[in-house]
């Protein structure tokens, strides 16, 4: 019996999956390049955005405006083909994942261990996101807040 389904390649890895490994190959040699400056991250996070399906570029054109708002420090980037904002040292603290980046039913709005949101020995880092409020937004800008603090 093979656990390899048919979206899954013989290396374990869907279709899905390596083409954000290959994105995330690409983003590393832009970034190696001399010269390479914040301008151009921030134009992938914005042509990322772009490519998306209507009703995830809504949510991710918000989840940016809330993003850059709440803390200006951080720096756009593309991290594995997914807008990300980084801090000073280079790190992902928030990053976007748009529902069709892996066929999901919804967006996740989702941070790294950069990110100051610990709370004892369990907190969440992950959040579905599946339409904009002034109540999502809200929580947003104070998780973002927080992870920058």
């Amino acid at each position: 019996m093979s656990t390899t389904s048919s979206t899954t390649g013989s290396d374990g890895f869907s279709a899905e999956e390596r083409a954000a490994m290959k994105e995330r190959a690409a983003e590393l040699r832009a970034e190696g390049r001399k010269g390479a400056k914040q301008a151009d991250g921030l134009e992938a996070v914005l042509d990322r955005i772009a490519q998306m399906a209507p009703d995830d570029r809504v949510l991710a054109e918000r989840v940016h405006v809330a993003v850059t708002t709440a803390a200006p420090q951080l720096t756009p980037k593309t991290w594995y083909g997914m807008p990300a904002y980084a801090n000073a040292d280079g790190k992902i603290v928030v990053f976007f994942q748009d529902s069709g980046k892996f066929n999901y039913r919804y967006s996740t709005l989702g941070f790294q261990d950069a990110a100051n949101l610990d709370d004892g020995d369990l907190w969440p880092v992950s959040y579905a996101l599946r339409a904009w409020s002034p109540e999502v937004e809200k929580r947003v800008v104070e998780l973002v807040r927080a992870a920058v603090s």
